[in-house]
């Protein structure tokens, strides 16, 4: 018989296997699952309309957000194989949502941004994402709000060597200061 979980939603450590002396986080877990799901949903409810998925979404909001991207250094921040990247890509390439340069040092190197038409449609992606974290934060004061931004920050390995990361905590370290 399973233990049962407490307020939180955690149960002691006996009732897992191989988990040790720690109690486990089936609350913040589950939230995570459950907040990720809707977070992505209300995205790939606009993206299925294009015949997109959320791979095209992660490639397209990394375009448009920091345009002459590398393509070596989008395979680093999504952490997927070369060519699970190559189809996306692809078809965004095709359907005109995205242009490839040439380096302008190194030639080799593929450089990517968004058209107009990408941009807009991340626009309008990020504009749902927004309304949905706006609505989660109405509730909550600036500290809190900190807090929370602080809490996903550290939920990051902190020790991957990613571009995008290092421009990200570089950021939030400005808009703090």
């Amino acid at each position: 018989m399973a233990a049962k979980p407490d307020s939180q939603g955690s149960e002691p450590a006996s009732a897992a296997s191989g988990t040790g002396a720690r109690e486990l986080r089936w609350d913040i877990i589950e939230l995570l699952f459950f907040a990720y799901r809707d977070f992505v949903g209300d995205a790939d409810q606009e993206l299925e309309a294009f015949g997109f998925g959320r791979a095209h979404h992660r490639v397209i909001h990394f375009v448009t957000r920091y345009p002459g991207l590398k393509v070596a250094d989008l395979l680093d921040v999504l952490r997927i194989t070369k060519q699970s990247l190559g189809r996306v890509l692809k078809q965004l390439l095709d359907e005109g949502y995205i242009v490839q340069k040439t380096g302008n040092n190194d030639r080799r190197q593929r450089l990517l941004y968004a058209t107009p038409k990408g941009e807009a449609l991340v626009a309008k992606l990020a504009g749902l994402q927004t309304d949905r974290i706006n609505r989660a934060l109405a509730g909550i004061d600036a500290a809190g709000a900190e807090t929370v931004r602080q809490f996903l920050r550290a939920m990051i390995d902190r020790d991957d060597p990613d571009k995008v990361l290092e421009a990200i905590f570089g950021s939030s370290k400005k808009a703090r200061e």
